[in-house]
């Protein structure tokens, strides 16, 4: 084992460094510049812009968090490398607005310098020479060197081929883990090839759905401090707050908790981290993101009718949300969390609605969506309780992972 390993079996919980959380301020950030990109192009061709640099982003954090969950983060080659990390993706950030335009070769020179520069340390610094560590670190480079031709090309070109090879190096990044980056010629790795510290990687997920909650919390005061008050706009402004508060509990009341116990029992802890995780939570934060816009053009036009896009802008980050949560608890447990599931319906309907009525009422209603789906699962586990269906170390809050079975 390499000196830069993090030690483990010590008994003691590993949790988020100062230097991790220190990191994540750049994705805060970026992730504001996400949201303006929206709020910018309100049209499908922005969308997948905006989905374009999401997923860009997310993967260079995702990464870096896989990282620091392998090794350790107090030691002096990993605290620089961490720093130079964070300067490039800074870059990456600021690059964001124009990352279509002229900025383009910017954007993909600092995403490709994050990934391959991380895992060229990895694979000839933290690893030792014949070490597995060294095999599976050399793979996942090999995959992202191939996938930054495709980042470098596109960015050489205009408009709709950058379009088309990003996302095609968008494929062969996310593409790479379904296939534990199988390289031809050598043999295929197997999930028990990585090692996942459960508490500090369950964590570390968390916090980031905490930087997408920041962020609305950001646009929200910021959208707010610019513009005329009147009762109209400082309800719209408080319902723009419930709404991010109703977002941090749905996940955090049960959520992290329950789906961390998930990861400690599971008998393919690496291929559940993958897709619980690395996979579904973006769709999580796309939610948030996307709920962050239209809580902006809430508080913009609080008594105006909203245009269709702008209609479901603001009613398919709730919608989106919810329902990464059912297919994240599908994946967890093997059942669909039904009531986040038609929740998320609930939210299309409001889109309907919200086609004839002030931005307010949008707004308005969305928060009874999201109350109904609290408020219900809540009622459902003080019934279990009543029943003595909870086991001795369960809790009202953690039964609600369970009670959807219920007809």
């Amino acid at each position: 084992m390499s000196y830069l390993q993090r030690r483990r079996g010590s008994g003691e919980e590993q949790r988020a460094t100062n230097l991790e959380l220190f990191y994540d301020l750049v994705f805060v950030f970026a992730i504001t510049q996400v949201s303006h990109l929206i709020l910018a192009h309100l049209n499908w061709m922005g969308a997948i812009q905006a989905l374009i640099v999401l997923l860009a982003v997310w993967w260079s954090w995702n990464y870096t968090t896989w990282f620091t969950n392998e090794l350790d983060p107090e030691s002096i080659p990993v605290r620089l490398l961490m720093i130079a990390l964070m300067l490039a993706s800074l870059v990456m950030a600021i690059s964001i607005p124009r990352a279509f335009a002229d900025r383009a070769l910017l954007f993909a020179g600092s995403y490709i310098a994050i990934q391959v520069g991380r895992h060229f340390f990895l694979t000839f610094a933290a690893a030792q020479r014949g070490s597995i560590e060294r095999e599976r670190s050399g793979r996942i480079l090999t995959w992202f060197v191939a996938a930054g031709v495709l980042w470098v090309a596109g960015a050489l070109v205009d408009e709709p081929a950058r379009i088309v090879l990003w996302l095609a190096a968008l494929a062969l990044d996310y593409g790479a883990p379904l296939v534990l980056f199988w390289v031809p010629g050598r043999p295929r790795l197997a999930g028990e090839t990585w090692e996942v510290g459960t508490g500090h990687f369950a964590e570390r997920f968390g916090l980031f759905i905490i930087i997408a909650l920041g962020e609305s919390i950001v646009i929200t005061g910021a959208t707010t401090s610019t513009l005329d008050l009147d009762a109209a706009r400082v309800v719209a402004f408080g319902l723009a707050f419930l709404a991010t508060a109703a977002l941090w509990w749905l996940y955090f009341s049960a959520v992290a908790r329950i789906a961390q116990r998930h990861l400690e029992l599971s008998e393919n802890r690496t291929l559940l981290a993958r897709d619980a995780y690395t996979y579904l939570h973006v769709v999580m934060v796309a939610g948030v993101i996307a709920s962050a816009v239209g809580d902006e053009l809430v508080i913009a036009h609080p008594t105006e009718v909203l245009p269709a896009p702008e209609v479901w802008a603001t009613v398919s980050g709730p919608a989106i949300y919810l329902l990464a949560h059912a297919l994240f608890r599908y994946r967890l447990a093997g059942s669909l969390s039904r009531k986040r599931f038609f929740g998320a319906l609930g939210c299309v309907v409001v889109g309907i609605i919200g086609l004839f009525v002030p931005a307010l009422a949008v707004a308005a209603l969305l928060i009874a969506v999201l109350v109904a789906v609290i408020g219900s699962e809540y009622v459902s586990a003080v019934r279990r309780n009543a029943r003595g269906e909870l086991g001795p170390i369960e809790s009202l809050e953690s039964s609600v992972a369970r009670q959807d079975r219920e007809p």
